[in-house]
C-alpha cells in the first residue's frame, strides 16, 4: 500500500496561471521545511481533481519542480520530495558579506514588465564591446555620480562582479606575479585572489582610520619591494575586516606616498552606500593614479552582480588586452534593471533603507556582544572583534560546533604569521532573527581571555 502524501494541496493567491500558483505553493512548502526530503507529492490525478484542475496543469508544475531540483520521480512509485544534506544541520551563516533584501516580488514582478517592454534587442543579440556597451556604461555612470565620482564612459569598464573588477586591476597593473600591498588584515576575497594569481602579498599596519602611512612608505622603499611591478589595494571607507573609514587627510596623505613612487592606488569602494557624509573617493581626489572598484551587490541586492572598474585614461588600452582574453561583461538585462530602478526612484529608497537597517543591526551586535570589544560603524554590514590569532581559531571552531559560520582569521592575513587578528562578523546576511539568535548563541562563549 503507498503512503498517502502529507501535503495539503493548495495555489498561492494572486495573479498567474494555475500551474505557476501549483508550483510555487509546491516550492514555497519544500524549501520553508514544510514537506520533507523523502515525503511523497500527491499523483497527478488525485491532485487535478483536489484542485479543480487539469492533469496536464499538474504535470507541468510537477516537470518543472524536478527541473529546479526540488522533487524527483521514480518510475512505478510516484513524485517525492528530493532529499537536501543541509536538512541534517541547521546553521547560522555570518561569514558572507552580503546585505539584506529589499526589493521585493512585487517590485522585481513589476520591473521585469516595464524593462520588456523597453529592452533593446541589439543588446541582446550581439556581442558586446570588450569594455561594455556605451549605453550601459552611461548607466553605470550614473551611478558613480551619486557616489561622488564623475567620470567619462570611456574610462568605465563593466563587469559581472566587483571581484572581476578587481581581478582586472590587478593583472593589468601587475600581471600574474606583482607584488599586492595591502592592509595587513584585508578583505579575504582580494588576498585569496592575488595568491591564486600568484602574487606575493606585502602588509601594512593598521590603525583606527586604516592603512598607516609611514608604514605603506617603509615598504614601498624596502629595496626587496621595488625589484617588481607593484601596486597598493586598500579599503578607505568601511574597511574590510574592521570597519574603519579613513578622514579626508589620511587619504590624501596615503595618495601623496603613492604618487612620489610612482605607485597606482587600487581603491576598493564596494562597502560604502554613498552617504553624503562620506569624505571623497580617493578616485575623486586622484584621478590619474587610482584604479576604482565598486558593485552593486553591497549597495542595492547582492543577487545583482554588476561591477564596475573606473581607471586612468592611459591604463584603458592595457586593460583591454586583458579583457580579449576573458571577456567580463554581464547580462544586458541586469543593466536594463539598474536603469530602470534608476529613473523610479528605486536605487534612492534602497540606498536609504539599507543605511536604516546597517544602523539596527550594528546597534544590534554592540548590544548582545557588551562583553567584548566589538568595533562596528552604524554604515557597515560587518562588525570586528580583535583578539589574538590562536584565540581567534578557537572562536570559529567554538562557534561552528554551536551552530554558528564565521570568517575564519587567516582569510583576511597577508601575512599568515601575523599573531594579531580577529572575528569578522557579517551582519547583513542573516535574517533578523537568525542575527539574534545566533549572536546571543556567540555571547555565550564571547567573554573568554582577550
Amino acid at each position: 500500500m503507498r503512503l498517502k502524501s502529507p501535503w495539503k494541496a493548495r495555489l498561492t493567491d494572486g495573479e498567474g496561471n494555475p500551474s505557476t500558483r501549483l508550483l510555487e505553493a509546491l516550492s514555497d512548502d519544500i524549501l520553508s521545511g514544510l514537506l520533507a526530503g523523502g515525503d511523497r507529492l500527491p499523483p497527478h490525478r488525485e491532485l487535478a481533481w483536489t484542485l479543480g484542475l487539469g492533469v496536464g496543469t499538474v504535470t507541468k508544475a510537477y516537470a518543472v519542480l524536478e527541473r529546479r531540483g526540488l522533487a524527483r520521480s521514480i518510475k512505478g512509485r510516484g513524485t517525492f520530495v528530493a532529499s537536501f544534506q543541509s536538512e541534517n544541520r541547521a546553521t547560522i551563516d555570518f561569514s558572507v558579506n552580503a546585505i539584506p533584501p529589499m526589493l521585493s516580488d512585487r517590485l522585481l514582478a513589476r520591473t521585469l514588465s516595464t524593462v520588456s517592454r523597453k529592452i533593446d534587442a541589439q543588446h541582446v543579440h550581439l556581442r558586446p564591446p570588450l569594455a561594455g556597451h556605451d549605453a550601459h556604461r552611461r548607466i553605470f555612470g550614473k551611478w558613480l555620480e551619486s557616489l561622488g565620482i564623475f567620470v567619462e564612459p570611456n574610462r568605465i569598464i563593466l563587469t559581472g562582479s566587483g571581484q572581476q573588477a578587481l581581478w582586472l586591476a590587478f593583472d593589468t597593473l601587475c600581471g600574474g606575479g606583482g607584488l599586492i600591498i595591502t592592509e595587513r588584515l584585508s578583505y579575504p576575497g582580494a588576498i585569496a585572489l592575488a595568491r591564486h594569481r600568484g602574487h606575493p602579498i606585502a602588509g601594512v599596519e593598521i590603525d583606527e582610520e586604516g592603512m598607516v602611512p609611514h608604514d605603506l612608505a617603509r615598504v614601498l622603499d624596502d629595496p626587496n619591494n621595488q625589484r617588481r611591478r607593484r601596486l597598493v589595494y586598500l579599503t578607505p571607507s568601511l574597511h574590510n575586516p574592521t570597519t574603519a573609514s579613513m578622514s579626508l587627510g589620511r587619504r590624501q596623505e596615503i595618495i601623496g606616498i603613492c604618487r612620489q613612487r610612482d605607485v597606482q592606488i587600487v581603491e576598493d569602494g564596494v562597502y560604502t552606500l554613498g552617504s553624503s557624509t562620506d569624505y571623497p573617493p580617493l578616485v575623486a581626489l586622484a584621478p590619474d593614479n587610482v584604479f576604482h572598484v565598486t558593485s552593486l551587490s553591497k549597495t542595492l541586492t547582492s543577487g545583482l552582480r554588476l561591477g564596475v572598474l573606473v581607471l586612468p585614461e592611459k591604463w584603458i588600452t592595457s586593460a583591454e588586452e586583458a579583457l580579449q582574453i576573458i571577456p567580463l561583461a554581464a547580462s544586458p538585462l541586469d543593466y536594463s534593471l539598474l536603469e530602470e530602478w534608476f529613473t523610479s526612484g528605486v536605487v534612492e529608497a534602497t540606498r536609504t533603507s539599507l543605511q536604516a537597517e546597517a544602523s539596527r543591526r550594528a546597534h544590534l551586535a554592540v548590544s548582545l556582544l557588551s562583553d567584548r570589544k566589538i568595533v562596528t560603524n552604524p554604515a557597515a554590514f560587518h562588525a570586528w572583534i580583535p583578539m589574538p590569532h590562536a584565540q581567534a581559531e578557537a572562536f570559529v571552531s567554538s562557534a561552528e560546533m554551536m551552530g554558528v559560520i564565521v570568517t575564519p582569521p587567516d582569510a583576511m592575513r597577508a601575512d599568515r604569521q601575523d599573531k594579531s587578528t580577529g572575528i569578522r562578523l557579517c551582519l547583513g546576511g542573516p535574517s533578523i532573527d537568525e542575527l539574534s539568535r545566533g549572536l546571543s548563541i556567540l555571547a555565550k562563549f564571547q567573554s573568554g581571555p582577550a
